[in-house]
């Protein structure tokens, strides 16, 4: 069984443009999610998936200086991207990751991806009340290759999993862990201006080269220091998405 985690990156967010190769304590945002996905234990294989479009050649400079494995497709159609991403590297099972997600939690994308393996999921993620930032999903290849035949909103190409998990989750079985409680309006997210100045707080107390800071250590330190969550508390949470969708 071939599970591989596959990172959706690009250069020309509209909120935040570049944002994925901003410097956090002096590493790009890019090789943090890297770097915290490598200490994951249900999967080894890593691939950045970015675009064929000349404003991401840095990112894939970057992969090839740190020997990341990458992939290049569409820049608009995510979908695609993942599907071809999955097929050339013949998995049978896709953990999702976005690059804007610089504290991505590698034990609690383990606990996902067990989940996902304990039933018959076509779908399964992280889902409840958790920190935007977070964000996993797990699927199946034969899940994502319906939704890549027969995904017609353009959302749905956007965002890789929104045809199984809202346009049609008639027609798979979906699961989710729901680890948290309460924490929906934390946002570890890197979407915004807002969002670069917190993250580069929480990397300031927390990061040291070499060993990794987790969910608990996050919340340990917004507990003691409650001001920092105001940075980017004014943030509406899936702005993207939700902008998408009007645009359908």
């Amino acid at each position: 069984m071939n599970i591989i985690a596959i990172i959706q990156a690009r250069m020309s967010s509209s909120r935040l443009p570049k944002k994925v190769l901003l410097p956090l304590a002096d590493k790009p945002v890019l090789e943090h999610v890297v770097s915290r996905l490598r200490y994951c234990k249900t999967f080894k294989n890593i691939i950045v998936a970015t675009s064929i479009h000349h404003s991401d050649e840095p990112i894939v400079n970057l992969c090839k200086k740190n020997n990341i494995n990458f992939f290049r497709g569409s820049l608009n159609d995510v979908l695609d991207r993942y599907y071809q991403a999955a097929t050339i590297n013949k998995a049978d099972i896709i953990v999702r990751i976005t690059a804007d997600c610089p504290v991505i939690d590698p034990q609690i994308v383990d606990e996902v991806v067990k989940g996902f393996l304990s039933g018959d999921y076509d779908l399964y993620g992280l889902s409840g009340s958790f920190p935007d930032g977070l964000d996993c999903q797990v699927f199946k290849y034969s899940a994502l290759k319906k939704a890549w035949n027969d995904s017609i909103l353009p959302s749905d190409r956007e965002h890789v999993g929104t045809y199984i998990e809202k346009t049609r989750p008639d027609l798979f079985k979906i699961g989710g862990l729901e680890k948290f409680k309460n924490l929906e309006s934390y946002r570890w997210t890197l979407d915004q201006h807002e969002d670069y100045v917190f993250l580069n707080e929480i990397f300031l107390n927390l990061y040291k080269q070499d060993s990794l800071f987790l969910t608990n250590d996050i919340l340990k330190l917004l507990n003691s220091k409650p001001k920092l969550k105001n940075i980017n508390s004014n943030i509406i949470r899936n702005e993207g998405y939700l902008k998408s969708v009007q645009r359908d």
